[in-house]
C-alpha cells in the first residue's frame, strides 16, 4: 500500500512573532480588556505550547509597563509621566498612590510625599522604572485635601503642645503653638484642624477646633469616635430651635385629604430602649375571611420639606448613627422623637401600603394611600415575642395573624432565592456611666421577622409601583436599593474551600440556584465546628448593598424591584423616595437623575462611614469590658489570619483580640491566603480561620481599641 504524503505542519510562531501580534493586538483594541482565552483565540494560538510562550511574553510586557492587569485581564497602559489619583499615607512610610484609572498602586516613599494626606487627590511624577522593582512616583501637587482634622490626646508644656493620635495614617504627632490651644490641657482628648505643614517641618502645625473631654471618659470617647469619622457629635442649635417652631397639631385641611384609619386595630413593635418609631403595623379582617394588613410610615417630608434648613442637615447626615450608648439622629429630636414618632394614643400622619390577603393567606393587591393614624400600643420585640410563643396578652389574636402571614412571606421569599445570613448581634450591658458590666446578644426571633417581611414587602411594593413599567416606557428616576451578584472569583474559591469539608455549592446557572445551594450551605453547616468559618467566607462573597437610580435588582432578598420606603426618621433615602413617590404619583415629569444618583452616592457612603462607626464603639466596648480580665483564659475561634497575626473571637462574648506573629516564636509561619491559615515552615503547623483556639488576655489598649491575646497551651497542638 502506498504512503500517504505527509501533511505540512502548520509553522510555529516564534517569539518575536507572537510579541508583534500581541503589540498590534492591544494597538488595535486599546480600550479592551482581554483575559487570556482572548488572547490566544484571537491569536489563533492552538498548542499548549504556543500558549504558555504567549503568557510569558504577556508577564514581560506588564513587568515593562506596556499592558496593565486588573483581574486577570490585560490592556494597553495609556499612562503618562503625570498622574492623577488618590495619595495613601502609612505611618511606616510606606505610602501609595493609587491612579484614577484603576490602575495598579504606585509606592510614593514619605521623602517624595510633599506632605500629602490620607486620601488626598494629588498629582504625581513617575520615576524611571528600575529593573524588579515596583513602579515609584512623587507628589508634585495636592489638588484636594480630604481631610485636615485629627483627633488625639493632648501633651501641653508652658510654651506649646502637641496632639498625640493614634491615627494610623499619620506618622508625626501634630504641633500646636500656644495660642491655638483654646486652653487645652494635658490628657484633654481634642479634635485639632492641620493648618500648615512647610516643606521642611518635621510636624504639621495645628489648632485646636473642640476639647472634647477628659480622655477615658464615656462621652469624651463616644464624640472622639463620631469625630474621627467626620460625623457630627452635636446637633446644631440653630436647627433645633427651627425644628421647636414646627407645630404638633394636624391641619383641618389634612384630615379631609388623607384616609383615616385612626379607628383601626394599629401598634408599632421595635428595639424596647427605641424612640424614634418609624412604623407602625394596623390590621383588620372582613367578614368573607380576608384580611388586611396596613404598614404605616411616618409621613415626614409632610413636616421637612425639600430644600429647607432641616432637610439640608438630614441630607448632610445622610442617616441617624446607633453607637453602643447614644443615637446620633439625622432629624432634630422634636421631628425624631415627637412630632414624626409614631407614639401609642396620638393622631399621626403617614404614609401608608395597604396589602389585602385572602383566606388563604394569600397576598391579593395593594395600594398606597397618604392616612392618618392612632397606634393602640407600643410593643418591644420580646413583649410581641411573648404574645406569639404563649398566645396570650392584648393584642395576641392580631399579632398572630401577622405572624402567620408573615411567615407565608418569608417562605415565598427563600423559595425565589433569598439568602438567609442570620448573624447575632452584640449588646452591652452598661452601668450609668457607660462602663460595660457584661455582653449580651440578641438573635432575630418570629417578632423581629414579622416586623422585617412586612417591611421588606413594602418597599419592594414602592419600588415596582415606580419601576415596574410597560417595555416602551421609560421608567421615571427612582432611588433603588440595590445588591449585585456574587462576586464570580470568589464563589469558586468558596466552592473550592468548602469542598474539603465535603459540601457543595453551585458556582453557575440561574440566580435562584445559586441562592438556593448557598442556602442548603448555610443550614447543612448548622452546629458543626467549621459553622463559622464558612459562614464568614460565604459573607465575604457577597457584594455590599448600596443606592441607586440604576436598577440591577437586589441579589440577597431575591428582588427585581426594592428601595428604601420604610424609616424616613433615620435614612435620608426613604425621604427622597416618600417625595419621588409623591410627584410621581401626581403624574409629574421624571426628576435629575444626575441629581438623584449624586445623593445616591452620598447616601451610600454616609451609611458604610456610620457602619464603621457603630464597629468603632463597640470594638471600644469590647476592649474596655475586657481590660478587666487581663491574664484570664478563653475558648475562641480564629475569625482572621493576615501575614501580622492571628485574630481570635472569644466565644463567651464575641470580644475579637490579636495574638502577633512575633508571639509564634516556635516556627516561621507564612500565610496561605488561598486556605486562610498560617502554616509553619518546619513543622507544618496551622492556624486556620474557624480553628477552636484557647487564649489568654495579654493586653488591653483602649486608645488603638486593640487586644492582644497570648496563645495557650500551644505545645499540645498538632
Amino acid at each position: 500500500m502506498a504512503k500517504q504524503p505527509n501533511k505540512k505542519r502548520k509553522k510555529r510562531k516564534t517569539k518575536k512573532e507572537i510579541t508583534e501580534l500581541l503589540l498590534n493586538l492591544f494597538r488595535d483594541q486599546s480600550s479592551s480588556l482581554l483575559s487570556l482565552k482572548q488572547i490566544y483565540n484571537q491569536l489563533d494560538l492552538k498548542t499548549h505550547p504556543q500558549k504558555m510562550l504567549c503568557r510569558d511574553i504577556v508577564d514581560d510586557l506588564v513587568k515593562d509597563d506596556y499592558l496593565v492587569e486588573r483581574n486577570k485581564r490585560y490592556t494597553l497602559n495609556r499612562r503618562g509621566v503625570i498622574l492623577t489619583g488618590t495619595f495613601q499615607r502609612k505611618s511606616n512610610g510606606k505610602n501609595s498612590f493609587l491612579p484614577e484609572d484603576g490602575g495598579e498602586p504606585i509606592f510614593v516613599a514619605e521623602r517624595n510625599s510633599g506632605h500629602a494626606m490620607n486620601n488626598d487627590k494629588v498629582r504625581i511624577a513617575f520615576y524611571a522604572r528600575k529593573q524588579n522593582r515596583s513602579p515609584e512616583g512623587e507628589v508634585i501637587e495636592i489638588i484636594e485635601r480630604a481631610n485636615d482634622t485629627f483627633v488625639g490626646n493632648l501633651e501641653v508644656t508652658k510654651s506649646y503642645a502637641f496632639l498625640v493620635t493614634e491615627d494610623r495614617t499619620l506618622a508625626n504627632d501634630i504641633f500646636i503653638p500656644a495660642e491655638n490651644l483654646k486652653n487645652g490641657k494635658t490628657g484633654d482628648k481634642a479634635i485639632v484642624r492641620v493648618v500648615e505643614w512647610p516643606q521642611k517641618a518635621k510636624n504639621p502645625i495645628g489648632e485646636v477646633i473642640d476639647i472634647l473631654g477628659r480622655a477615658g471618659e464615656n462621652t469624651t470617647e463616644m464624640h472622639a469616635i463620631l469625630a474621627e469619622f467626620g460625623l457630627p457629635y452635636v446637633y446644631p442649635k440653630q436647627i433645633e430651635q427651627l425644628a421647636d417652631q414646627i407645630s404638633d397639631t394636624i391641619p383641618e385641611e389634612e384630615y379631609k385629604k388623607r384616609v383615616d384609619y385612626r379607628n383601626v386595630t394599629t401598634f408599632t413593635i421595635d428595639p424596647k430602649d427605641a424612640k424614634d418609631f418609624d412604623d407602625a403595623l394596623s390590621v383588620q379582617t372582613f367578614k368573607n375571611g380576608d384580611s388586611e394588613v396596613g404598614v404605616h410610615i411616618a409621613d415626614v417630608t409632610h413636616y421637612v420639606k425639600e430644600g429647607d434648613t432641616i432637610d439640608q442637615e438630614a441630607e448632610k447626615r445622610g442617616n441617624s448613627v446607633y453607637l453602643v450608648d447614644r443615637t446620633i439622629p439625622m432629624l432634630p429630636e422634636r421631628l425624631s422623637n415627637f412630632i414624626c414618632s409614631l407614639r401609642p394614643n396620638e393622631e399621626k400622619l403617614t404614609y401608608s401600603i395597604l396589602f389585602r390577603f385572602n383566606n388563604k393567606k394569600e397576598l391579593v393587591n395593594s395600594r398606597i394611600e397618604r392616612t392618618i393614624i392612632k397606634s393602640d400600643q407600643r410593643f418591644s420585640y420580646e413583649e410581641a415575642q411573648q404574645r406569639i410563643e404563649t398566645k396570650e396578652g392584648s393584642y395576641s389574636k392580631e399579632i398572630i395573624l401577622m405572624h402567620e402571614l408573615a411567615e407565608k412571606l418569608r417562605e415565598s421569599r427563600f423559595q425565589k432565592g433569598a439568602i438567609n445570613f442570620d448573624r447575632v448581634e452584640v449588646n452591652f450591658n452598661l452601668d450609668e456611666n457607660g462602663k460595660p458590666l457584661g455582653v449580651f446578644f440578641t438573635q432575630s426571633k418570629e417578632a423581629n421577622r414579622l416586623i422585617e417581611e412586612f417591611m421588606l414587602l413594602a418597599n419592594r411594593t414602592v419600588a415596582e409601583k415606580i419601576g415596574k413599567v410597560p417595555k416602551n416606557q421609560k421608567p421615571k428616576v427612582f432611588p433603588y436599593r440595590i445588591h449585585d451578584l456574587p462576586d464570580p472569583d470568589k464563589l469558586d474559591t468558596l466552592s473550592e474551600f468548602i469542598a474539603r469539608f465535603g459540601y457543595k455549592i453551585r458556582t453557575s446557572g440561574g440566580q435562584a440556584a445559586i441562592s438556593s445551594s448557598i442556602n442548603k450551605l448555610l443550614h447543612e453547616i448548622q452546629g458543626k465546628k467549621e459553622e463559622n468559618l464558612i459562614e464568614t467566607i460565604s459573607i465575604r462573597t457577597m457584594q455590599k448593598a448600596r443606592y441607586s437610580t440604576y436598577n440591577i435588582g437586589h441579589y440577597g432578598l431575591a428582588f427585581e424591584y426594592y428601595t428604601h420606603f420604610t424609616s424616613p426618621i433615620r435614612r435620608y433615602p426613604d425621604m427622597m423616595v416618600h417625595r419621588l413617590l409623591t410627584r410621581y404619583l401626581n403624574g409629574e415629569a421624571s426628576a435629575s437623575e444626575k441629581k438623584y444618583e449624586d445623593l445616591c452616592d452620598h447616601c451610600s457612603e454616609m451609611e458604610l462611614i456610620a457602619s464603621n462607626a457603630e464597629r468603632a464603639s463597640i470594638k471600644y466596648k469590647q476592649v474596655e469590658f475586657m481590660s478587666d480580665q487581663l491574664g484570664n483564659e478563653f475558648d475562641g475561634v480564629i475569625s482572621g489570619v493576615t501575614e501580622w497575626g492571628i485574630y481570635v473571637e472569644v466565644n463567651e462574648n464575641k470580644c475579637e483580640g490579636m495574638i502577633p506573629i512575633r508571639d509564634l516564636d516556635d516556627d516561621y509561619y507564612i500565610l496561605d491566603e488561598k486556605n486562610y491559615c498560617l502554616r509553619g515552615r518546619r513543622k507544618n503547623k496551622v492556624f486556620a480561620l474557624g480553628d477552636p483556639i484557647k487564649i489568654k488576655v495579654a493586653s488591653a489598649n483602649l486608645e488603638k481599641k486593640q487586644l492582644d491575646f497570648a496563645l495557650v497551651n500551644s505545645k499540645d497542638r498538632n
